[in-house]
């Protein structure tokens, strides 16, 4: 059963590991925010401890359906009063350690949904 088409016309994340994201052909070592739409800007954060209501409120204003949340090597929910800009304008969010994300995106990118990925790149 093929389930996805043989080339995806979005940008695609060809590869991660600790520490690093592979977009198309090129390499990411820091936090990025990532969209279906084209998007791609760097997420101004290195660990979860970093994070606020203004990194989400950066996520908000780009207006995708759903939001996925990749928070790192291991899987760490964001505080509601981090939500608020999202809950606001009816914004799904979906929580994931940061691989999981790297997955999702690609599946729900590849379908043509308007997904933005918001991937924390912790330091090994």
């Amino acid at each position: 059963m093929k389930l996805q088409p043989d080339k995806l016309t979005v940008q695609t994340i060809r590869g991660y590991g600790p520490g690093w994201i592979a977009v198309d052909a090129e390499r990411f070592s820091t936090s990025l925010v990532l969209g279906s739409r084209g998007e791609r800007q760097p997420w101004n954060c290195q660990r979860y401890e970093e994070l606020s209501a203004t990194h989400f409120g950066l996520l908000a204003d780009l207006q995708p359906e759903l939001v996925i949340f990749g928070s790192g090597t291991r899987l760490r929910f964001p505080r509601p009063e981090w939500l608020q800009a999202l809950m606001a304008r009816r914004i799904g969010l979906e929580t994931m350690d940061t691989a999981a994300a790297c997955r999702t995106y690609n599946i729900l990118a590849g379908e043509g949904r308007h997904v933005v990925a918001a991937l924390l790149l912790e330091t090994p």
